[in-house]
């Protein structure tokens, strides 16, 4: 749906004047349909063990001078929903990434594709920054084409868990934050779209030179260690090379797209807490993006 048809539905359902201090009700919470698996069930330590730690079914990783840390799903998927609870570190944390991704860089090196929540670290005062990304067929070497969009959050991170999720099956790509929908992303063509199976990922490490307003403030180390916090995993998804497996779906009626009433919610959000869209970047060179 066009983002002006969006936004006139959101006016429509919920006028302007009565700003709640959240989104309206999506109506549909697709996390109730995946069971919570325990970080060992379904993942495992990529990098960086020395700075991971499990604790009653709860993950912590963190950031210091010497490493960060990493994990991975056991699986592959070629489609699904994969979320976690996530709690962030309060205080000044530029320059550091915290994040929830889909990837397959290690069976495609330097020709991947990629989903991302991440959450760009901030100073003093200012609120994190969830930056959700899509790569198709790109890497680190200078060629990637990214598909940015970024967004506020309508509560602290940092004082509780919240739920973030990434939806991914054939025809689009849906992010969450506690069920309700930030961002759609449609497959509009192969070519703009990620096809080939991914691994799920966690991981926090030093962005200095882009993660916050533009690599204008680094990591400082005497804020160390900069802490993550994970718990409530949730994989459903199917495995790649299944034989027979229905996609995850995102919305009531089981089929792709969403409800009136989440289409509503993503439209509040995108109206107040979007911050960053590439396809509005007057600066992007919109012929490597032509879904925009």
């Amino acid at each position: 749906m066009a983002p002006l048809l969006l936004c006139l539905l959101f006016l429509f359902m919920f006028p302007l004047g009565n700003n709640a201090q959240g989104p309206p009700s999506p109506g549909y919470y697709p996390s109730s349909r995946v069971g919570s698996v325990g970080f060992n069930q379904g993942f495992r330590n990529l990098w960086g063990s020395q700075h991971q730690r499990l604790d009653q079914g709860g993950l912590t990783i963190w950031l210091d001078r010497t490493s960060g840390s990493g994990f991975k799903s056991l699986n592959s998927y070629s489609s699904g929903y994969f979320g976690a609870a996530i709690k962030l570190q309060p205080g000044y944390t530029a320059g550091v990434i915290t994040s929830l991704y889909l990837s397959n860089t290690e069976e495609h090196p330097g020709n991947h594709d990629e989903i991302d929540i991440e959450f760009l670290g901030t100073t003093e005062g200012k609120p994190y920054v969830l930056q959700t990304n899509v790569y198709v067929r790109g890497s680190g070497d200078g060629n990637i084409i990214g598909r940015e969009m970024k967004f506020h959050l309508w509560f602290d991170p940092t004082k509780d868990f919240h739920n973030y999720a990434i939806l991914w099956n054939p025809s689009e790509i849906i992010y969450f934050v506690d069920d309700v929908p930030i961002r759609r992303y449609a497959r509009k063509s192969d070519a703009t779209f990620p096809l080939r199976p991914m691994y799920v990922y966690g991981s926090i490490w030093d962005a200095s030179s882009w993660a916050t307003e533009n690599g204008k403030y680094k990591a400082d180390y005497n804020h160390q260690p900069f802490v993550g916090k994970y718990n409530n995993f949730k994989i459903g998804g199917c495995r790649a090379g299944a034989a027979s497996c229905r996609p995850a779906s995102a919305s009531p009626s089981g089929g792709p797209g969403l409800s009136r009433q989440q289409l509503a919610a993503l439209a509040w959000v995108q109206s107040h807490y979007k911050v960053y869209d590439y396809c509005r970047d007057s600066q992007r060179d919109h012929r490597q993006t032509p879904e925009c």
